[in-house]
């Protein structure tokens, strides 16, 4: 199962990366350490690139002798291949590495024969410049040949597809961890990402035969998508699986491309550019949305496309509301809703932010009631601290559904996993934590079971707890309490017949959806303010998911008398210490 794909092959992908990743001890100095990954991650997708084609090399050289001269010559040398790729330069790594007096020209006479697909994959590496930093600093016959060598070998009958999504990701982590990127800019874990494609596919109908789409709108190197891909065809191995992508990082986005024209997927799915701003995929629907975008970031570059967008009303993506432009996640959200099939299901990962920020009415809060009252939002799913590598706060798994079967119709599951975990043995970054199997496991089952106030495992130990929610327990009504100014004889200022109300003294409430707001304001208002009212035109309505409190537990405080005894004890230590302290000097 993908489930067990961590344990089985993680020592192995991860021993291959490390022995990638040391051709940096040849760079070091001519390149900085945040450097590295500009030569290891492009050198290793060529090197994927080559030893994929080297079975059929002699193949392509002959059949591009015969077509050279038509017009349309990609099919013929792409059947050649075996793959959606080719290249007819006459070099392989053997061949360069026999020349080394001409390494540089005949390396770049290679890369020139590459397919136009894969042309496109090495521009994004911005790999031209690399190559001239290489020759400057005499490092590219070296690195050439280190990659060259049996531990550099990436060919599919050794390192399968999967797998080399695997080394690819760890090389990955490797450059963002040594350039310190922003929050889960380019890396999720695996355990995060099983976690997702678990809860997207527990109650799915995969029995017949047919196509599914799967989306990530920032793909980063498409890790999410290859596993979502792997668990459908672990439930069925006769559905066709198409997935799409878009992603604005150059390097990561080639080797998403790169990636997908290996596992014999369509490349053209693979699209790059801003989601926010240039969307790639206008008028396409998906079956299934996971993401892991950018939070607490920003959205100022996009800030006039999105605009735009959202004056278009409901024929845009962002017609509810627009986030604070200091946080763009929200955008995110609106944009994988916008690309849901009415049958489709999306796992979205954020920061808390979105479960509160905003007041009433605001851009925040009226994108949750859009989400809301359509009644899309299916689950949330609060993860422990320490989950990621760039950063330990705290972070939700949203899952939105177009199409909720009908027990979960109007209600809002809310699961807190923030125990069900178990601790790393060596951390990676601030990543400390991982879901194993077993609190997979624990979270799916109380996702499946849709129980109320239910624990699944041990309180003391790894668990997590469900609540079911109706969607309006989310939803409050901000009112505005008004009381009357009052002259010096203390009695209230009248125009017009009706008592002027004192800015000073205004103030507001939040009223639940759930109670009537006459009776709310009778109980808590009129008892301590006789003389107020309600400001009915400035009623708002608001929709915020306080989990934090949902989930609260009271923790007695220590006994008056313990904490005196612990008090005591203390100085009786301190001063038998100090007692032999000052005797031992005497």
């Amino acid at each position: 199962m993908a489930n067990d794909r961590i344990n089985v092959v993680g020592t192995n992908i991860a021993e291959k990366a490390a022995m990638i990743w040391n051709v940096a001890d040849m760079l070091r100095g001519p390149f900085k350490p945040h450097e590295y990954g500009l030569v290891i991650l492009p050198m290793t997708v060529v090197k994927r690139f080559h030893d994929c084609l080297l079975p059929t090399w002699q193949t392509v050289q002959d059949t591009y002798e015969k077509v050279k001269k038509l017009a349309v010559i990609d099919g013929f040398l792409s059947q050649a291949s075996g793959y959606q790729f080719y290249n007819t330069s006459k070099f392989t790594f053997d061949k360069l590495l026999a020349d080394p007096e001409n390494i540089e020209a005949n390396f770049r006479d290679y890369l020139a024969g590459f397919s136009p697909n894969v042309q496109d994959v090495l521009s994004k590496f911005d790999f031209d410049n690399v190559i001239r930093r290489m020759v400057e600093s005499n490092t590219l016959y070296l690195t050439i040949k280190e990659f060259n060598s049996p531990k550099g070998y990436l060919g599919p009958d050794k390192i399968s597809a999967v797998d080399c999504g695997y080394i690819f990701e760890d090389l990955v982590r490797r450059f963002s961890e040594s350039f310190g990127e922003e929050a889960g800019a380019h890396f999720t874990s695996r355990d995060i990402i099983y976690l997702m494609t678990d809860l997207l596919l527990s109650d799915a109908d995969l029995t017949h035969a047919g196509n599914v789409t799967v989306y990530d709108m920032t793909m980063g190197t498409s890790q999410m998508l290859s596993c979502m891909e792997e668990r459908i065809h672990e439930l069925n191995s006769e559905i066709e699986v198409t997935c799409f992508g878009q992603e604005f990082n150059p390097s990561t986005f080639a080797i998403a491309k790169a990636d997908m024209m290996i596992r014999g997927g369509d490349p053209n799915n693979m699209r790059f550019g801003d989601t926010l701003s240039d969307d790639q995929f206008k008028g396409y629907t998906f079956q299934y949305c996971i993401s892991n975008p950018p939070f607490g970031i920003d959205w100022k570059r996009e800030q006039k496309a999105v605009e735009e967008e959202n004056k278009k009303g409901a024929l845009g993506r962002f017609a509810p509301g627009l986030p604070k432009i200091s946080d763009g996640q929200q955008l995110f959200v609106l944009n994988g809703l916008a690309k849901l099939a009415s049958d489709g299901k999306m796992a979205i990962i954020q920061n808390g932010s979105p479960l509160f920020s905003g007041d009433a009415e605001s851009g925040p809060s009226e994108i949750r009631r859009y989400i809301l009252e359509n009644d899309w939002l299916d689950a949330i799913v609060q993860l422990s601290t320490d989950q990621f590598m760039n950063t330990g706060i705290s972070t939700y798994i949203w899952i939105c559904s177009k199409d909720k079967p009908t027990r979960r119709a109007g209600k809002v599951q809310l699961i807190d996993a923030s125990h069900c975990y178990e601790p790393r043995r060596k951390s990676i970054g601030t990543k400390r934590n991982d879901i194993t199997d077993r609190c997979r496991n624990l979270i799916v089952q109380a996702y499946g079971e849709f129980r109320d106030d239910a624990l699944y495992g041990e309180k003391d130990g790894v668990h997590c707890q469900s609540k079911i929610f109706n969607t309006e327990d989310f939803g409050y009504y901000k009112i505005t309490v008004e009381r009357p100014e009052r002259d010096e004889k203390g009695e209230p200022v009248l125009k017009k017949g009706k008592p002027v109300p004192d800015a000073n003294l205004r103030d507001t409430e939040n009223v639940p959806m759930t109670e009537d707001i006459g009776e709310y304001f009778r109980r808590e208002v009129l008892p301590y303010a006789p003389d107020a009212w309600i400001d009915t035109k400035k009623t708002k309505v608001g929709y915020e998911i306080p989990m934090t409190r949902y989930f609260y537990e009271y923790q007695a405080p220590e006994p008056v008398e313990d904490i005196i005894a612990r008090i005591t004890q203390l100085e009786a230590d301190i001063s038998a210490s100090l007692q032999a302290l000052f005797h031992k000097e005497a």
